[in-house]
């Protein structure tokens, strides 16, 4: 039996790997969530661990999740736009970005308890992207309407876990973040030269890119009372290779950093059927360079101080709660609020990227199919928001100012598998 469980988790580990996390996420470009049980809940999880992805959230909670192996995707489906108006010529227009509209985002865990107080464990999951494939050029980017808008950013974390339950109600724990990530970007030719990038030739339409980078995760987790829990996990700044091809795109040479992100959270349990969970955190965009710096810069592109995004920080507010309704079934619902990163001024530039759904519903559930094995599902629904430009275009000729509005909303559906051991 042992040496089955190896094989599936080799074979799904591999599939993991081969399937490039492609999305756009929801909390500027991060996910929500890590795991399907936390996506259901609104994506709690710091003082809540569930399954074997916990790891990616906390990796203390590692400690108290016992022997397990989980693996499940998630069906993404956002619907992102732009309009531009007020300016001059013909670049008044919608531009509809859903030139592809169905991602999959996998997950895989497995946590064995080597002892009874220490935990070794790995989470797999795609933990944020940015996704737009306009179906048409857009004059600002590429005046001679030969390529489609569009950028294809996709992030992997691979999260080797140890946690050490050093008594019977606190653990601390460490993960090392692994992250894969891919790029590319199409139909910027009006930026692709030597007046508007320090490496004309490396802006656009080269294909993908990859690079790969480390960081890390300090978590603690413990119960604070007799029916109440705490979590704080820290992640630090994933310091990733350059993308080599987008050189003269993206700040610092190509670089593009994973920012580092702090939450903590509570988790009561009323009775013995019931338990909720809120959580708050904080996303650093504005220590990356290529995410924070403006959009209207005056250095070239892909210089030090180059443009960017222009993203701010953003604060993240979630709620959960799970209620046993028969034995063998859990249901769970949630609400997850992270502030949109994008100021009215960025609206231009972040056509490629609108990130801007603030509001999250969630809804989720698992069913025991024995004492050992599980199927859950889960369903993200974040409403559509507009962030509507002001000065976001420059006034000159061209492009001879008016506004970019950008608009997003998204859905998702997951379907996980989970087996105790």
């Amino acid at each position: 039996m042992t040496t089955i469980r190896a094989r599936v988790f080799v074979v799904a580990l591999a599939a993991i790997l081969l399937v490039p996390a492609m999305a756009f996420a929801t909390n500027g470009y991060f996910a929500h969530g890590i795991g399907l049980k936390s996506k259901g809940m609104g994506g709690v999880g710091v003082a809540l661990p569930q399954d074997a992805l916990a790891g990616g959230y906390n990796p203390a909670g590692m400690a108290f999740v016992g022997n397990r192996f989980d693996i499940g995707v998630d069906w993404f489906r956002p619907d992102r736009g732009s309009e531009i108006h007020d300016s001059m010529g013909p670049v008044n227009a919608k531009y509809d970005a859903n030139g592809e509209t169905d991602f999959y985002m996998p997950e895989l865990g497995a946590n064995i308890m080597v002892t009874e107080a220490v935990a070794l464990g790995i989470s797999i999951y795609g933990h944020g992207g940015m996704n737009t494939s306009y179906k048409t050029p857009i004059p600002l980017f590429d005046q001679t309407m030969t390529t489609n808008a569009g950028v294809d950013m996709s992030q992997l974390f691979i999260v080797p876990t140890v946690a050490w339950k050093f008594n019977e109600n606190h653990s601390f724990g460490l993960g090392v973040n692994v992250v894969w990530q891919q790029f590319e970007a199409m139909g910027l030719a009006n930026f692709d030269n030597e007046m508007m990038s320090a490496a004309p030739g490396k802006v656009t339409d080269n294909g993908t890119d990859s690079a790969t980078g480390v960081g890390a995760t300090l978590g603690w987790y413990g119960r604070l009372g007799c029916s109440v829990f705490g979590g704080v996990a820290y992640q630090s700044r994933t310091y990733m290779g350059k993308f080599e091809k987008y050189s003269g795109l993206f700040a610092e040479q190509g670089g593009f950093d994973v920012p580092p992100k702090l939450t903590a959270g509570v988790t009561t349990i009323p009775s013995e059927r019931s338990v909720v969970s809120v959580e708050v955190g904080y996303i650093w965009f504005s220590s990356v360079k290529s995410i924070a710096n403006s959009g209207s810069e005056q250095a070239l592109l892909g210089s030090d101080g180059g443009p960017g995004f222009g993203w701010e920080d953003t604060p993240v507010v979630k709620i959960g709660g799970a209620y046993d309704v028969a034995e063998a079934v859990t249901l769970r619902a949630g609400y997850n609020y992270g502030k949109q990163p994008i100021p009215q001024d960025e609206t231009l530039f972040n056509m490629l990227a609108p990130g801007v759904v603030e509001h999250h519903a969630t809804l989720g559930g698992t069913w025991r199919l024995n004492e050992n094995m599980e199927l859950t599902l889960s369903y993200v629904h974040a409403f559509e928001n507009t962030v509507k430009g002001k000065d976001s275009i420059p006034d000159t000729n061209p492009p001879g100012g008016g506004e970019a509005d950008i608009t997003m909303s998204q859905n998702s559906f997951g379907l996980g598998f989970g087996m105790t051991f």
